[in-house]
């Protein structure tokens, strides 16, 4: 790849000319003409990741010279970011509250919308916070089970997934966090968890996009992410109308059920949790100020 007009990332440069300047440059500009839409912080970060390097110290060395097995490297993920692979699975790992987690094609990726579930969680059930009993559906990456045991330490969690190649993930997880008080089982929703266990609180990331939409997503998510945990059926709530329907069967008294959703949905699974007689139905906001996640109690019988 030859700054001047590169036409194929995997043609070899003359290592005596490519600094880490020259490669961030080379890099954004070509991301730039993908409709990448972060190109000088994806250049920078690939660079960081292929050489040890934080994105300060990336900044700070523009001027060294790259070694030809470092422009190996650089080139193999510049060819993976320009085919739109996340770069969270180029790096192998992506920050969810405050900690890492490996991820990769076999679970979603984390995202900032989905700390605002855990912030719910833990603030509708912080009377019962030493041992809050909980459940996390759709686990992927236990990003959002493992989290809740890190911030409740003597809490215990069970989660579950349909896919044992997400729960792989979400193992590896539990042992690099060393959150061994998490018990992960596969299984459809419900369908792993032991009929006579109960939770003071079910927390859930299901799919939730619309099966028509998912064509129009930007093809970071479209092309790499598992369609599995994408796809919420005809309108999305397919996974949402069961988990609110059979909650209540594994809810403690005065338990708390919270689910992120999609944009747009929040009317309508509000009414779901109305009709199962969910009391103190709560909407929360992203940062974005979009509806998303929506939150109810199970109140006990009288």
């Amino acid at each position: 790849m030859a700054e001047t007009g590169p036409r194929d990332a995997e043609k070899r440069p003359d290592p005596q000319t490519w600094t880490i300047g020259t490669l961030v440059r080379w890099a954004t500009d070509d991301f730039r003409t993908r409709g990448i839409e972060s190109p000088r912080l994806d250049a920078e970060l690939i660079v960081g990741h292929a050489l040890s390097l934080s994105r300060t110290q990336v900044i700070m060395h523009l001027d060294r010279p790259l070694e030809e097995t470092e422009l190996a490297a650089l080139r193999a993920l510049v060819k993976r970011r320009r085919a739109r692979e996340p770069m969270a699975y180029l790096k192998g790992e992506r920050e969810f509250y405050g900690r890492m987690f490996a991820v990769d094609k076999r679970v979603l990726v984390p995202r900032p919308d989905t700390e605002v579930l855990i912030d719910v969680a833990l603030r509708r059930t912080a009377d019962r916070a030493l041992s809050c009993r909980t459940l996390d559906l759709c686990t992927g990456s236990g990003c959002v089970a493992l989290t809740l045991a890190k911030e409740r330490p003597t809490a215990h969690v069970f989660a579950t997934d349909i896919s044992e190649e997400a729960l792989a993930v979400a193992s590896d997880n539990r042992a690099r966090l060393g959150a061994y008080r998490v018990a992960f089982a596969t299984g459809d929703l419900f369908g792993a968890v032991p009929a006579e266990k109960t939770f003071d609180l079910i927390v859930s990331n299901p799919p939730y996009i619309p099966s028509a939409d998912i064509e129009g997503l930007m093809p970071d998510v479209r092309d790499f992410e598992p369609r599995l945990a994408l796809d919420g059926g005809d309108d999305g709530l397919d996974l949402i109308r069961r988990i609110v329907a059979e909650s209540p069967k594994y809810l403690a008294n005065d338990g708390i059920l919270a689910l992120e959703l999609g944009a747009g949905e929040a009317p309508d699974v509000r009414e779901l949790f109305l009709a199962q007689g969910f009391q103190d139905v709560e909407v929360a906001k992203d940062i974005a100020r979009i509806e998303r996640v929506v939150s109810g109690r199970r109140p006990a019988p009288r």
